[in-house]
């Protein structure tokens, strides 16, 4: 079960990689891409600060934090079993959306953020999204399942 959580990791964050990639090289800096009329466009930003784009030029605090939560998560997964299969994905979540991210910080400085909407003004990306939804299933199966997870215990 472990090893397909983690297969499904890497497919997050191939994709995140994936989709950053292509805006890096084909979207410029000032362009705006629109997909959905004025609703959805790409665009490119560079975020050097965390959500909304706070605490800006603050790298390492950043990928330290990320780490420690990735660690965090990836050793509940291994501790513990998850009753809960929305526990689960949260943690999935939680853990791509993490690495993306910590991906964009190590080797460029910023992360890359590309997906602008209407209705909600900072310009995010697929590993924020995950990290999102991740923390909102996490929020929901703490608040709505019972025992969502027991500790593992050694079988002889």
């Amino acid at each position: 079960m472990l090893a397909l959580a983690f297969l499904v990791v890497g497919a997050l964050v191939i994709c995140d990689q994936l989709t950053k990639y292509m805006v890096v090289s084909f979207i410029k800096p000032s362009d705006d891409v629109s997909v959905i009329g004025e609703l959805l466009k790409f665009t490119y930003l560079e975020n050097r600060g965390a959500a909304f784009g706070i605490l800006q030029n603050q790298r390492w605090i950043f990928i330290i934090i990320t780490v420690l939560i990735i660690c965090a998560f990836i050793w509940m997964m291994i501790r513990y079993e998850i009753k809960s299969k929305m526990l689960y994905a949260a943690s999935l979540l939680i853990v791509a959306g993490g690495v993306g991210n910590l991906i964009d910080r190590i080797f460029l400085g910023y992360v890359v953020d590309f997906i602008k909407v209407s209705f909600f003004p900072p310009v995010f990306n697929f590993a924020d999204c995950c990290v999102t939804i991740g923390c909102a299933l996490l929020i929901i199966s703490v608040l709505a399942v019972k025992a969502p997870m027991v500790k593992k215990t050694k079988k002889d």
